[in-house]
């Protein structure tokens, strides 16, 4: 079995958490960088918003990556400006029709 710790050391575990914690530096963001994050925030929220009736194949998957872009907003790997509006314009865009290859 596991041994179990000692109250002195869990606390002393919790005490370095807090620590490193408080020492991790904030997201410090230019109003520049705030600015363009409330807008794309708002243009996903919208692009949210107007597609809640839509159907189609390509409606979900859509939907859920706009909302995981939304959850994920303080990762550092943020796609850019022309991969964003791909990301809020793929709700309203059908996908192009496979093509089939019967020709006998």
């Amino acid at each position: 079995m596991a041994e179990q710790k000692s109250l002195k050391e869990l606390e002393a575990e919790r005490i370095a958490r807090q620590e490193a914690k408080a020492k991790k530096p904030a997201g410090n963001y230019s109003d520049d960088e705030k600015a363009a994050r409330k807008e794309r925030v708002a243009k996903a929220k919208d692009a949210l918003a107007r597609s809640v009736g839509m159907k189609g194949d390509h409606i979900a998957p859509a939907r859920a990556a706009l909302k995981n872009y939304l959850r994920n907003l303080n990762d550092k790997n943020q796609p850019d400006d022309a991969r964003f509006e791909l990301l809020v314009e793929a709700p309203f865009k059908a996908p192009p029709k496979k093509r089939t290859n019967d020709r006998y």
